[in-house]
C-alpha cells in the first residue's frame, strides 16, 4: 500500500466542519480539493447546499463544483469516472487528492466500484414516466416488486427516482438491479483474491462529527435559520421561475430545496417548510452517520475539537506522507 500515491478522504455528515478542516489541510500540505457532494455539483444552487463563498473557491479550487445545470442528472457512475480523473491529474502534478464531502454513495462507488448498469435509456424513461402518471408510482413500485423484490425492499413506494431507474435497468438489460448487483460482488471477490484494488491510492481516512448529535442538531437548524436569512427563498424562486425544472429532478429533490420549492408551490406554509427542512436535514445526517459507523479504519474526529489539525497532521505523517 505505501508504494501507491497518497490519497485523503474527508467525511462527515451536514454542518459537521468538513469545509472548514479541509482548507485548513490545504493551507499545510500540497493538497487539492474533489467536492464529494450531490448538491455543489449544480449551478445556481449555493446558498441551500452551503457551497464556498466564491473568494473561498477561487482562492482553493475545488474539483467537481458547478459542473452541471440543475435539469441534468448525475450518477455515482458519472462521478467515479470525474474524480478519478481528478485524482490522476492531482497525482500528476504531485500534489495529494484530498476528497472532501457527505455524499457516501460516491465514496463507496471509489472504492469498490460499480456494478455494470445499463445507460439512461430515453424512451424508456418517458413510457415509465407515462405508466405512472396514468398509475401512479405505487403502481410502478407493486411491478418493481414482482420483477426485484430485493431492490423493492430497500426502494421507498414515493421515490419516484430509484423506482424509475430499478425498472429502466430491468426493460434495457432483461436483468434487475439485484442480479447486476450479485455480478459486481463476485467480480470485487475475485479481484480481492488477486490482490487488486478498484483504487489504486493508499487512502486515509478521516471522519468529522461533534460527539453530541444534540449538538449537531443545533447546528443543522441554525445553518438553515442563516441560509434562509442569506436569500435561500429567493435562490430556490430564481429555478422555480426558469420553467424547465420539476421536483422530480435530483437536484429539486437535493435536502431543502424539496422543501423550499414545496412551499413555493403553496404546499406548505413558511414555518412548516423550515420545520420539514430541518428535520429532512437532520434524517440526512441520520443516514451519513449509518454509513460512517460501517466505514472500515476511519479516524474520527470531534467537530468541536480544537486540535484536528493536528491530529490529523501527526496521522498522515505516520501512515502515507
Amino acid at each position: 500500500m505505501r508504494d501507491l500515491p497518497p490519497a485523503i478522504f474527508l467525511m462527515g455528515p451536514t454542518a459537521s466542519g468538513k469545509t472548514d478542516l479541509a482548507l485548513q489541510l490545504v493551507r499545510e500540505l500540497p493538497c487539492e480539493i474533489i467536492s464529494v457532494d450531490s448538491a455543489l455539483i449544480y449551478r445556481g444552487m449555493d446558498i441551500g447546499s452551503a457551497k464556498p463563498s466564491a473568494e473561498i473557491l477561487q482562492r482553493y479550487p475545488h474539483h467537481l463544483v458547478d459542473i452541471l445545470d440543475p435539469a441534468e442528472s448525475y450518477s455515482a457512475a458519472q462521478f467515479r469516472e470525474d474524480a478519478l480523473l481528478a485524482m490522476a491529474s492531482i497525482t500528476e502534478r504531485g500534489r495529494i487528492p484530498l476528497l472532501v464531502g457527505g455524499t457516501m454513495l460516491y465514496y463507496k462507488a471509489l472504492i469498490e466500484g460499480l456494478a455494470s448498469m445499463p445507460a439512461a435509456d430515453a424512451q424508456v424513461r418517458a413510457a415509465l414516466e407515462q405508466q405512472a402518471a396514468i398509475a401512479g408510482w405505487p403502481a410502478l413500485h407493486a411491478e418493481l416488486q414482482r420483477i426485484d423484490p430485493v431492490s423493492a425492499e430497500r426502494i421507498h413506494a414515493n421515490d419516484p427516482q430509484r423506482i424509475m431507474r430499478a425498472l429502466e435497468v430491468w426493460r434495457v438489460s432483461g436483468r434487475s438491479m439485484t442480479e447486476h448487483r450479485a455480478q459486481q460482488a463476485l467480480e470485487k471477490q475475485q479481484l480481492h483474491a488477486s490482490n487488486g484494488s478498484y483504487l489504486p491510492y493508499n487512502v486515509t481516512t478521516f471522519a468529522i462529527a461533534p460527539q453530541q448529535r444534540s449538538v449537531l442538531h443545533q447546528r443543522i437548524a441554525q445553518r438553515f435559520h442563516l441560509m434562509l436569512e442569506q436569500g435561500f427563498i429567493a435562490e430556490v424562486e430564481a429555478l422555480w421561475q426558469r420553467g424547465d425544472l420539476h421536483a422530480d429532478l435530483p437536484s429539486i429533490r437535493a435536502v431543502g430545496y424539496r422543501q423550499a420549492w414545496a412551499y413555493l408551490q403553496g404546499d406548505y406554509a413558511y414555518e412548516e417548510m423550515i420545520e420539514r427542512g430541518i428535520i429532512a436535514t437532520r434524517q440526512l445526517a441520520k443516514r451519513q452517520f449509518t454509513w460512517l459507523r460501517s466505514w472500515k479504519d476511519a479516524q474520527w474526529l470531534d467537530s468541536l475539537a480544537h486540535d484536528n489539525l493536528s491530529f490529523a497532521l501527526k496521522r498522515l505523517e505516520q501512515l502515507t506522507i
